[in-house]
């Protein structure tokens, strides 16, 4: 039988607090080591404040726990030399080089020869031959990679990245993919906060975060499952129509558009069949299906409080 492996992220009830709101509320969340681990939810629900906490830059409120096995509230600084943290704006000078940004990232750190460091984060990230270009320049998926490569050059053990791919087309995000498996693959952990659903499903295991409270952890099957969700999939005409009769019914919990079909769930399967019955006739079409991702996290915020 294989052991775990170690927990690069192990909190207990953490929370913050801003004012009178509390902005992350008693989550607890382990991470393996080598892991690639989906932080999801809506804007503003606490991901950003929760990766804080993490690196060392806010110290949280209530609860308890260890990143890379130095404490959060007590140990920030040493975490802070072992976690690459990449915030969801760029935040490298735009009118330096790459060379020159990744040279001021390897000061801040203090790292031995800085040349071979930047020229090792060059090559890792294929940005050798754009090492003189000024980063304001830069596309959105080649900003993506300078951001990652100062991230990287001080060979941390885990990366926290906060929507990394926003904005960013679909070739540059698989490659962001594909170079975050292979870290992964080399014993690199990896936090990362998304709306994207494909990019979820690419990640080893995933939370879900509300209004500052997890609702549901797990791989991709668990958290598919644990939702309980029935899902029928119906295609016809004038689907914007039969939308607006079935929202409210009860036993219809959510219904979604996805391009020329709607996507109807509910929790109880007995209600849900009951309540589309009228309408299971020619000229719709209908099919059960198994709920994704997307059904999946509708639902969940349609549970969800708001701490607003």
């Amino acid at each position: 039988m294989t052991s775990p492996k170690p927990l690069a992220i192990d909190v207990t009830g953490v929370t913050k607090r801003f004012g009178g709101r509390t902005v992350v509320e008693d989550i607890t969340l382990e991470v393996q080591q080598g892991e690639i681990y989906g932080f999801l939810g809506p804007n503003g629900s606490g991901k950003t404040t929760f990766l804080r906490m993490l690196c060392g830059l806010l110290t949280p409120d209530a609860g308890r726990g260890t990143c890379l096995g130095y404490d959060l509230r007590t140990q920030a600084a040493e975490i802070k030399q072992h976690v690459g943290y990449m915030t969801q704006r760029f935040s490298y000078y735009e009118d330096l080089s790459l060379e020159e940004n990744l040279d001021f990232v390897a000061r801040i750190y203090g790292i031995p020869d800085r040349r071979a460091a930047v020229n090792r984060s060059l090559a890792q990230l294929g940005l050798t031959t754009r090492r003189q270009q000024l980063a304001g320049v830069l596309s959105g998926g080649w900003k993506q990679r300078l951001a990652l490569a100062a991230c990287l050059i001080h060979q941390p053990e885990l990366l926290l990245l906060d929507e990394p791919t926003a904005g960013v087309d679909p070739k540059a995000r698989r490659e962001f993919w594909e170079e975050l498996h292979r870290l992964a693959s080399e014993g690199l952990t990896v936090l990362i906060t998304t709306h994207y659903m494909d990019e979820a499903e690419r990640c080893h295991s995933l939370a879900y975060i509300a209004y500052g409270r997890l609702l549901t952890r797990g791989t991709l099957g668990e958290v598919i499952a644990h939702a309980g969700l029935t899902t029928w999939m119906v295609s016809g005409p004038d689907l914007a129509a039969l939308a607006a009769a079935l929202r409210g019914v009860p036993g219809v919990e959510h219904v979604v558009a996805f391009g020329n079909t709607l996507h109807l769930s509910g929790r109880d399967p007995v209600r849900l069949e009951a309540a589309l019955a009228p309408w299971r006739r020619p000229p719709y079409r209908w099919q059960p299906i198994e709920p994704g991702l997307e059904d999946v996290f509708i639902s969940l915020m349609g549970t969800a409080r708001d701490n607003a």
